[in-house]
């Protein structure tokens, strides 16, 4: 993986979305060493964080060709800690790879963790940024005139994760709605973490068009605030204790008296 800090030049040639992501993305909560399953609810996609646990971003280059992927949390980009914009620096995958990003680049060697931590404590609300957290996203572009032969197709890779700007278009009146209900409620964020060894280089990188090929993102918050929003399934145990339930207990107790 490599490492491009600063936008370089594009051409104004239009790429032609695909319906297969060019690039798939996952989060990794990194206690529990599991990828976080993904919840599909009115045009979202929605992950639930535990507070305090880092994670991680997973980035998968689907392509035989090297992309170059700015990513975006909280609504700041993860390499320059600006607010984010697509035509930012970020990183360059090569083909076929899978990286891991583990927080907000510090310099070429090193990192701070991103850890869900309460709104108010997050690096976006504590640099004053909060109206967008809540919200982990990629752009991404693909080489103008790549030197090399693109690297023969893997196996197929069956979950789709990403999605095109098409789909996205299709899906913004029903997201814009959700958003704007879902903003003063977020509970949770992205801290600024522990520093952690993670060395990157430095790359060129023409970009095949100004605009990005595909743009992906998932929403996050607490698992008991996706569960009263309907995303995630209430478990039957939680609910309130004076509500009748068909099975209160495990076993048959005994009467009073019994001896």
């Amino acid at each position: 993986m490599l490492l491009i800090l600063a936008a370089l030049l594009a051409t104004s040639a239009c790429t032609q979305l695909s319906a297969r992501p060019l690039v798939e993305m996952t989060v990794v909560d990194r206690d529990r060493g599991d990828w976080l399953p993904q919840y599909r609810h009115r045009g979202d996609t929605w992950i639930a964080g535990m507070p305090g646990h880092r994670y991680a971003v997973r980035l998968t280059n689907t392509t035989g060709r090297r992309v170059l992927v700015v990513l975006s949390v909280d609504g700041i980009n993860a390499v320059t800690g600006q607010t984010a914009s697509a035509s930012q620096g970020g990183y360059v995958l090569d083909p076929w790879e899978t990286t891991e990003i583990n927080g907000w680049r510090k310099s070429l060697d090193d990192v701070a963790q991103f850890v869900f931590t309460d709104l108010g404590d997050s690096y976006a609300a504590r640099t004053g940024r909060p109206r967008n957290v809540g919200v982990i996203g990629i752009a991404v572009f693909e080489e103008a005139r790549p030197r090399y032969v693109p690297y023969p197709s893997p196996a197929p890779i069956n979950r789709d994760n990403g999605y095109s700007r098409a789909e996205e278009k299709a899906a913004a009146p029903a997201v814009a709605e959700s958003r704007a209900a879902g903003v003063a409620r977020q509970s949770i964020g992205t801290g600024h973490g522990e520093r952690e060894w993670s060395p990157v280089g430095e790359t060129d990188f023409e970009r095949a068009s100004r605009s990005p090929a595909q743009v992906a993102e998932v929403r996050y918050d607490e698992e008991r605030r996706l569960a009263a929003l309907g995303i995630l399934p209430r478990p039957y145990w939680r609910q309130r204790d004076e509500a009748p339930r068909a099975f209160p207990s495990g076993f048959v107790a005994d009467p009073p008296g019994w001896h």
